[in-house]
């Protein structure tokens, strides 16, 4: 599976919407291949798909700013960094109330991912680049939470 297409996979699935029945190429791509029904992707096992590099955020200060995107599994953002750490490991109880999925749009290796992954134990993080979804939200940074009402961190 191509990292493009995994990152459709991913973010389709998190914002709660149908993943593409056909491939985009007409041309079908032979090493894409769905899982089966019941062997869902699991995050833990993505480390084939690192580094991750998203060029269009980097850590910093997110305002809070009101959106309107009714529907959507809330979503938040994160990254390797210190700051990100601390603030996955302050709001994970919050993000499992809110059954939100996770993007690690910053990640160097698997140990980095782990470590992500581990400062929030029962949430699913996917390494995924998040330019796509901060150029259409206009985030330039990360850590941050996104629902259907808003951006907060």
């Amino acid at each position: 599976m191509s990292l493009s297409r995994l990152a459709v996979l991913v973010i389709c699935h998190c914002l709660s919407l149908t993943a593409f029945d056909a491939p985009a190429n007409p041309l079908h791509d032979a090493t894409f291949e769905s899982p089966a029904p019941d062997k869902a992707l699991d995050p833990r096992t993505l480390n084939w798909v690192l580094p991750v590099h998203s060029a269009h955020l980097t850590p910093g200060v997110v305002p809070r700013r009101a959106l309107s995107l009714p529907g959507i599994t809330p979503l938040f953002l994160v990254g390797q960094d210190p700051s990100s750490l601390e603030w996955l490991s302050q709001h994970a109880q919050a993000l499992q109330d809110l059954s939100a999925s996770g993007l690690a749009v910053e990640v160097v290796d698997a140990e980095a991912l782990h470590r992500i992954q581990a400062a929030a134990p029962g949430l699913n993080i996917w390494p995924v680049s998040g330019d796509d979804i901060a150029e259409r939200l206009e985030l330039e940074h990360y850590p941050v939470l996104i629902t259907p009402t808003g951006l907060e961190q």
